[in-house]
């Protein structure tokens, strides 16, 4: 009897650690699976250098990259990751498992925290990265270096040119297509309530005043204009703050609560007002075809001249 009421005692022992150690386990997994800031400084970067599931990616040319990156840095061949020139567009997402395979060559996995840089001013390359793998699923692992290479080396960090490949990844992708937008989506929410579309162009683009190559210009029915080049200060290429961003969207027509859309001339300008957007706390997509889509469609209409309210 005795026997039966220690070996049922210690069952009971068994069962109670295991459910603690769950418990611990459901926590740090929850833990794990926070969103990472999409803005980091250089001074959090180097503090965080070392942490295993960093996976630093330099965007920009080859050879700025071989004259010295932040240690542990991996280049990241910015073509690898859009569609070949002359298939389809100039520059839209191409399979999933062609993305897949690129960033896990770069050592990137689901459980890796991403920070993008820029080596000298390629600030729309980059936050089109950021959009490329928010679609693949892993946006809430990725940050952006506030500045890029630049501020790494103007306070003072180390460069490195070394360079060695890193062991290849695991990514599971989860796509997300809400973030996507075409022209099926854009034309049907035209002038809708709730649905805020943003041109990032130039301004003499918007209005149409000047072309851009394609077949028509202006731009799209109902959309306001925000500059790529208005959110990101020039003399440093860093974002500018919460509360100027906050102003530059307002002016543009964005209301809380309102589903941001952006396009630019091809679909990597646009990806800076998609990212600050989301910095911001807004629900965002992206028309990754823009106005060389746009403009191309004879059967969908086009504006020119300032947005209404504006004349």
């Amino acid at each position: 009897m005795k026997k039966l009421l220690f070996g049922a005692l210690l069952v009971s022992l068994v069962i109670l650690r295991a459910s603690a150690g769950e418990k611990k386990l459901s926590t740090k997994s929850s833990a794990d699976a926070k969103r990472e800031p999409m803005l980091v400084t250089v001074d959090w970067l180097g503090e965080h250098l070392h942490d295993p599931s960093l996976v630093l990616l330099q965007i920009g040319e080859k050879k700025d990259f071989e004259k010295g990156h932040i240690p542990g840095a991996q280049f990241l061949e910015y073509e690898n990751i859009s569609t070949p020139h002359g298939q389809g567009l100039m520059l839209e997402l191409p399979p999933m498992e062609q993305l897949v395979s690129v960033f896990e060559k770069l050592g990137v996995s689901n459980d890796s925290h991403i920070i993008l840089y820029f080596g000298t001013n390629w600030v729309t390359p980059t936050t089109r990265v950021y959009w490329t793998l928010d679609y693949m699923g892993l946006g809430d692992r990725t940050s952006i270096l506030n500045g890029g290479l630049v501020a790494w080396e103007a306070t003072h960090h180390p460069i490195s040119k070394e360079s060695k490949l890193p062991a290849k990844g695991s990514i599971t992708p989860a796509a997300r297509k809400e973030i996507v937008a075409d022209a099926a989506w854009v034309s049907s929410h035209l002038n809708q309530a709730g649905v805020t579309i943003i041109d990032a162009r130039a301004h003499e683009f918007y209005t149409g005043s000047q072309g851009d190559g394609n077949p028509r210009s202006g731009h799209v029915p109902g959309a306001t204009n925000l500059s790529y080049l208005d959110v990101v200060d020039q003399d440093n290429n860093k974002f500018k703050s919460a509360d100027a961003l906050k102003e530059l969207f307002k002016a543009a027509g964005l209301k809380p609560g309102n589903l941001m859309v952006s396009y630019c001339h091809i679909g990597q300008r646009a990806t800076v007002l998609y990212f600050t957007a989301k910095m911001l706390g807004y629900d965002a997509k992206m028309y990754d075809g823009s106005w060389e889509d746009w403009s191309h469609r004879k059967d969908l209409p086009i504006a020119t001249g300032e947005a209404p309210g504006k004349r």
